[in-house]
């Protein structure tokens, strides 16, 4: 591996910093943007670190989760004062670690700034097809991607012909997931917060149905409308109101995969469900799902949704924002509706 000249070794490295937990929907003046004026190219000799150019921050609504004091059962809180970290796709600049080499791309958990040193793990995946958009990496073939594929096959265990319904089906997993469902000859509608989604949904993602539940009063009639004869798979993205109907227009031995609950998210005091009962009379099964569980079978993932991405099987949206600066923007646009497709941030050209 060739050194990094001495030209090199020293760069600026903007970051965006948290600055204090929240309780509330995030907003841009939750985080701000400095510059490391010396940031170091150069690993440390004995290190396995590794030091990478960030290309791509995947904007992800467990994020918000971590803006607050008590964190998540699988990631600490932000520190305030800190840079902020998410998912990203990153391009190897200097490596101590045998695994990675300058060069090399990858996925996983880096840093929101410009260069972030890694320490590398199992959560970090060396990148080995590129015959693909490298932003594909922090969506459908990175952690939503896998998402979407162990919650609708491994929970769901779906069947030919099944009425599967998808909750915030937009975004970067539900689009995947209704997707999914229509290459296993299911039915399938999706519910979205806008006109402009919902159209997308039926007219490029291909979904059979979907509807805008801001416009639907009730929503318990809603679904009876689309589910005639009942759901037998939901795949849970909102929570809250959405659940509670959803409950009730399950059919017997439905199965529902509880992957998120994005409108419960800036609530101090979560919404009651009130048909649980419904999990009891109609013998439902609801399970939530760790992705991070799954990391094993990413290979197998891989070999299935590479070639249905290459035969334009399935199709992909994005919502990429242009630079670094762009990022607390863009981090709280879906939390309002304001991207179509998966968002993403773009912080270098690669």
């Amino acid at each position: 591996m060739a050194d990094v000249s001495e030209e090199q070794a020293i760069v600026s490295n903007k970051q965006v910093i948290f600055k204090d937990y929240i309780s509330r929907f995030p907003e841009e003046t939750d985080m701000f943007i400095t510059c490391n004026e010396n940031m170091k190219l150069k690993v440390a000799a004995g290190s396995k670190d590794i030091i990478v150019k960030n290309l791509y921050l995947s904007c992800d609504p467990f994020i918000r989760v971590l803006m607050s004091s008590q964190g998540s059962e699988l990631f600490s809180p932000y520190t305030p004062g800190t840079v902020m970290t998410g998912f990203g796709v990153a391009k190897v600049m200097e490596s101590g670690h045998p695994e990675f080499r300058q060069g090399d791309f990858v996925w996983g958990m880096v840093g929101w700034e410009e260069y972030s040193v890694l320490k590398p793990t199992d959560g970090l995946f060396k990148i080995h097809h590129t015959d693909v958009p490298l932003s594909y990496y922090t969506g459908i073939l990175g952690m939503p991607g896998l998402t979407a594929y162990a919650g609708f096959y491994d929970v769901c265990k779906p069947k030919k012909g099944e009425y599967v319904f998808v909750s915030a089906a937009s975004g970067a997993v539900g689009q995947l997931v209704g997707q999914f469902a229509k290459l296993m000859g299911c039915y399938v509608v999706g519910s979205a917060g806008t006109q402009e989604k919902v159209e997308l949904l039926k007219n490029k993602i291909g979904f059979d149905d979907a509807f805008n539940y801001k416009e639907e009063p009730d929503l318990n009639a809603a679904l009876k409308r689309y589910f005639p004869k009942g759901i037998d798979i939901y795949f849970e993205n909102v929570g809250g109101r959405m659940l509670d109907a959803v409950l009730v227009n399950m059919r017997v031995r439905g199965r529902i995969a509880a992957c998120g609950m994005i409108s419960q998210y800036n609530r101090t005091q979560h919404e009651g469900i009130h048909n649980l009962m419904s999990i009891v009379s109609k013998g439902i099964r609801m399970e939530g799902f760790p992705v991070f569980d799954y990391y094993p079978k990413y290979s197998d993932f891989l070999d299935f949704i590479l070639p249905c991405i290459r035969q334009g099987k399935v199709k992909y949206v994005e919502d990429i924002a242009q630079g670094l600066d762009k990022a607390p923007a863009a981090l709280v646009g879906p939390f309002h509706g304001r991207n179509v497709g998966k968002q993403v941030v773009l912080v270098a050209p690669h």
